[in-house]
C-alpha cells in the first residue's frame, strides 16, 4: 500500500496544473544520505515514519447495504499517518545549486499546500480500488513537539539541508472478516416498571420470531410459566439476583441461559436453535 501512496504522490506532482519546475523534476523515494547524488533536478520524498493516528481511531462498525437485502458490517480500518521528508536536489554547484534547490522546494511546498486532501483522481492501486473509506488527508510542514531534525540528519550522515514534512493519512484494513445482518422489518417496544419490576423476556427461534407455548422455568425460584402467543414470559415478585432460565419447546433442544436480573436489567430473551 505504501508503494501505491508513492505512485499517487507522483501523479499529483506530474499534474498539468503543477508548477513547471515541479512537474518536470524527477521524483525519488530514496533515503537522502551521503550516497544520494541525482544527476538532474529531483524532489526526494523519503518515507521515514508510519504511525497510527490514534486521534482518528474509531470503534463503531461500518455498515454497508447488501444488494440482495440486509446489511454487511465490518470493523473500522486503522488510520495511519505516513510522513515523508521532502527535499530538493540540483546537479549544479555553489550558489546556482542552492538557488535551484530552494526554488524547486518552494514550488513543491506551495503545490502540496493546495491539497488538504489528495483528490481521488490521483489515487493509484489499492488506494483507488477499492476506494478509500475516508479522504486522503494531508498536512504540510508540520513538526511534532520534541522532534529533533538535527539527529535525523546526523543519522543520514549528511549536513542539514532545507526540507519540509508531508504527512498523508491512509486507511488500512487488517480485519477482512465481515458479518451480515437481515433488514429490520419490525420494531417491538417492551416496557418494564422500575417500581413494579418483573423478570420478563421472549423465547425466540433462530430467525428471532416468537415461539408460543414454550415452557420457561426460573430454576432458582422453582417457578414455571408458559410463553404467550408472542413467545413472551414474565416472572413477577422475584428478588433481584442471578438466575437460570431453562426453556423447553417442541422441535427445539432444551436451552438454559444464565441472567443477571436487576432493576435496570429486567428483560432477558432466550434464543432457541433449530431441531
Amino acid at each position: 500500500m505504501f508503494d501505491d501512496l508513492d505512485a499517487s504522490l507522483v501523479a499529483l506532482l506530474a499534474d498539468g496544473a503543477a508548477p513547471q519546475e515541479v512537474r518536470t523534476a524527477d521524483v525519488s523515494f530514496t533515503a537522502p544520505d551521503k550516497d544520494f547524488t541525482p544527476g538532474q533536478p529531483t524532489l526526494d520524498l523519503f518515507l521515514h515514519e508510519v504511525q497510527e493516528n490514534r486521534g482518528l481511531r474509531d470503534v463503531a462498525p461500518i455498515l454497508q447495504p447488501v444488494p440482495a437485502g440486509g446489511w454487511e458490517s465490518e470493523r473500522p480500518p486503522l488510520r495511519v499517518d505516513c510522513t515523508y521528508l521532502v527535499t530538493a536536489w540540483s546537479p549544479k554547484t555553489g550558489a546556482l545549486r542552492a538557488a535551484e534547490e530552494h526554488r524547486l522546494l518552494g514550488r513543491a511546498l506551495l503545490w502540496f499546500g493546495r491539497f488538504p486532501v489528495i483528490p481521488v483522481q490521483f489515487a493509484r492501486g489499492t488506494l483507488k480500488t477499492p476506494p478509500q473509506p475516508y479522504p486522503l488527508a494531508t498536512s504540510v510542514a508540520q513538526t511534532r513537539e520534541g522532534q529533533s531534525m538535527g539527529e535525523f540528519w546526523t543519522a543520514l550522515g549528511i549536513a542539514p539541508r532545507p526540507a519540509f514534512s508531508l504527512t498523508v493519512t491512509i486507511a488500512l484494513q487488517p480485519y477482512p472478516e465481515t458479518e451480515t445482518f437481515a433488514d429490520v422489518t419490525a420494531i417491538q417496544l417492551r416496557a418494564g416498571l422500575l417500581d413494579e419490576p418483573e423478570l420478563y423476556g421472549r423465547v425466540l427461534d433462530s430467525q428471532l420470531a416468537g415461539i408460543p407455548g414454550a415452557t420457561v422455568t426460573l430454576v432458582e425460584a422453582s417457578r414455571t410459566v408458559t410463553a404467550d402467543a408472542l413467545g413472551e414470559f414474565r416472572f413477577a415478585g422475584v428478588p433481584f439476583g442471578s438466575y437460570t432460565l431453562a426453556v423447553t419447546s417442541a422441535g427445539h433442544p432444551d436451552t438454559s441461559r444464565h441472567v443477571e436480573y436487576e432493576k435496570t436489567a429486567q428483560a432477558h430473551d432466550v434464543i432457541l436453535t433449530g431441531p
